[in-house]
């Protein structure tokens, strides 16, 4: 066997599908399907159970993954010790973002860095907080991007945006005259709350913010969890409830005079937006690349 196969191998079953590794790895699909039936052959296994529905892995595939994840991470750490370059220059990255930061930050991130490098390939993968950091513990993304701060004992974080949380309400009377009190959110405790879906990096700092402005989480009465930020502002203008979102989300909104926007007390400048990578893994020379540009877009000039 081979590192080639190997690699096919472990990019199957990460994405569970041979045509989506091929794609990943930039290869065809009869390519990566030779690979793992040479690996097959060779060690005399069935590696994946198949169907029309699922790509997933056989028993005897799962102990392979556990060697083969090891190897590649070797070979790589190898490489990039001693300053070797890749099979090809140009790797790319594979970057994993929540909700606020892949909708609203990286697009400027990635028009930035292939305006400067328009040869590397770029891949991103958008999920949650949670799935962000999960990501990169497991090494299926190299840079991630959250909202929240969820492991620090493999991972590094780097806060370079301030995301300012906001309490989103239909625009009508009752709450027009909220706004008439600035600073008094108490009225919070006897709305219905739509909440974004538990793993969210604005969900816990929402909670987070609303305890330290003396709300008492206990009292929220939550009564739907969404993931989608664009149905939960439907359902705000609706009248379902009101909600806690960046206010990058729903700027426009507000512009428009389709919702209101209320300030959490005490929240001072808002939450940090974090740029994310495993500590313990050296970072390839495009993915430092990437952090520079992060860094020249939002640090320089603090």
């Amino acid at each position: 066997m081979n590192l080639k196969q190997l690699e096919a191998f472990v990019k199957v079953a990460d994405c569970e599908s041979f045509s989506k590794a091929a794609r990943e790895l930039f290869i065809t699909q009869p390519t990566v399907s030779a690979h793992v039936l040479s690996l097959e052959k060779e060690l005399a296994c069935r590696l994946f159970i198949r169907n029309t529905k699922e790509v997933r892995l056989s028993p005897d595939g799962k102990k392979l993954y556990v060697y083969g994840r090891q190897m590649l991470d070797l070979d790589r750490q190898i490489k990039l010790s001693f300053n070797l370059k890749e099979d090809n220059d140009n790797q790319g990255i594979t970057i994993a973002a929540s909700t606020i930061p892949s909708q609203y930050l990286l697009p400027k991130i990635l028009k930035n860095f292939y305006d400067l490098y328009p040869n590397e390939q770029i891949i991103t993968k958008q999920t949650d907080s949670a799935g962000v950091v999960r990501q990169i513990l497991d090494h299926d993304a190299e840079i991630g991007f959250t909202g929240t701060a969820l492991e620090k004992r493999h991972c590094r974080y780097m806060p370079f945006y301030k995301d300012q949380l906001v309490i989103i309400t239909p625009n009508t009377e009752k709450y027009q005259d909220f706004a008439k009190v600035p600073g008094n959110i108490h009225w919070v405790e006897h709305e219905s709350f739509i909440m974004r879906e538990e793993g969210s990096g604005t969900r816990k700092e929402a909670l987070k913010q609303l305890k330290t402005a003396g709300i008492d989480p206990a009292k929220i009465n939550i009564i739907a969890s969404m993931e989608n930020q664009e149905m939960i502002k439907k359902s705000v203008q609706q009248g379902m409830g009101i909600s806690a979102l960046s206010r990058l989300a729903s700027e426009d909104e507000v512009k428009d005079e389709k919702i209101l926007a209320f300030t959490i007390p005490r929240s001072n400048k808002g939450r940090d937006i974090n740029l994310v990578y495993n500590k313990n893994y050296k970072l390839s020379r495009s993915a430092e690349r990437f952090v520079k540009v992060v860094k020249d877009i939002y640090l320089s000039n603090q």
